[in-house]
């Protein structure tokens, strides 16, 4: 690793930075990200309440990368020369990744909250490490669901983006053996109606939404609702997208019984239930699984910098030391095979869905 430009310590009273990245504006999934910067920030408030790092108080710098990988790139540039000690957060994986070969390249420590894809960095690397279970990981229980429920012929409807095209990959892989199929379907090129007129004609009986929200997954949703032909025909959304409030906003009773993952388990650990109240108080709604993803990666990188300083090298090097009591369990960091980034694996995954009696409640219909 190359030397650290920070000492180990701060001694001049000054607080220990870290850097957050969030998307905070569209196109970025905005939702997402003020319940990921709810997280972070409740965490830190918690670390600096109960004396900071070594008496110096803890200081996120967040950062809105919007969705945009270079935005995200710029961000860690300024916030590296900012002094920061680490980073930490994003959401969405194309963004994370343009962040992490940053980081990477200028031996930064990072964090990663709550991207998936499996290729985080290009290359196998200390100096990254993800609390998100890998993309593989996820949708393979998502696609062990599927099959569990009689679904074996399967549409996706996809947006050009190397997560979704990760995602039917993955899909395939795993349902071929199984006798599974997936159709492709350009949802790009078809509008919702076009869509439907496809759909109807591939005998699939579960349509997966790999697209942005809220378009077009809540056009392509109330277009499959209201088609007869398509009666019985499963939506899901394995990226998560019918977690947050807004969903259900949009689409009221549509909107339910459409499964996608989330990264909870059955049962919080008592810190994960006093968590769940704090940030249901923030966000004046049930605190989503990315919040949690947020108050752990503060909650870890805080034990990291109490324990060995805030020289980035250090940091970097006690990724695989790590053994911290976060909300959803206890956290431990490890090289996993065909990830090159340190991983803890796995956090728990559910596929869960809104409850049609009452599509303010989530059920969970499978676990991983």
């Amino acid at each position: 690793m190359p030397p650290s430009p920070l000492g180990t310590r701060p001694t001049d009273g000054s607080s220990v930075r870290i850097g957050a990245l969030v998307p905070l504006t569209r196109p970025g999934w905005a939702e997402a990200g003020r319940h990921l910067l709810a997280g972070l920030e409740l965490a830190a408030r918690e670390v600096n309440d109960a004396g900071g790092i070594d008496g110096a108080p803890l200081e996120l710098l967040v950062r809105d990368t919007a969705a945009d990988p270079q935005k995200a790139a710029e961000a860690v540039d300024e916030l590296a020369g900012l002094g920061v000690a680490a980073m930490a957060g994003e959401y969405h994986s194309v963004v994370a990744r343009a962040a992490a070969a940053r980081a990477d390249a200028l031996g930064l420590p990072f964090l990663c909250s709550s991207a998936v894809l499996d290729a985080l960095t290009e290359q196998p690397t200390d100096w990254v490490a993800r609390l998100a279970p890998a993309q593989s990981h996820g949708w393979r229980v998502y696609a062990d669901f599927l099959l569990g429920a009689g679904h074996s012929r399967i549409a996706v409807a996809a947006e050009p983006s190397a997560y979704w095209a990760s995602g039917t990959r993955i899909l395939r892989d795993h349902l071929a053996p199984h006798g599974g199929t997936v159709i492709e379907l350009d949802a790009r090129a078809l509008t919702p109606a076009a869509l439907c007129d496809e759909l109807a004609g591939t005998r699939a009986t579960a349509l997966l939404l790999l697209v942005g929200f809220p378009e077009p997954a809540v056009s392509i949703v109330r277009a499959v609702r209201r088609d007869r032909r398509l009666d019985g025909i499963l939506i899901g959304a394995p990226a998560g997208q019918p977690e947050f409030a807004e969903w259900a906003a949009l689409l009221g009773d549509a909107g339910a019984a459409v499964p996608f993952l989330r990264y909870l388990p059955e049962n919080l650990t008592p810190l994960g239930v006093r968590v769940e109240k704090a940030l249901g108080e923030e966000l004046a709604e049930a605190p989503s699984f990315v919040a949690f993803e947020g108050y752990d990666t503060v909650t870890v990188l805080a034990d990291l910098l109490r324990t060995h300083g805030t020289d980035r090298a250090r940091i970097a090097a006690s990724w695989s030391r790590a053994a911290v009591e976060g909300t959803r369990g206890r956290i431990r960091f490890s090289r996993t095979p065909g990830i090159g980034v340190w991983q803890w694996a796995w956090p728990p995954v559910q596929v869960v869905d809104r409850d049609p009696a009452a599509p303010d409640r989530l059920r969970i219909r499978h676990t991983g």
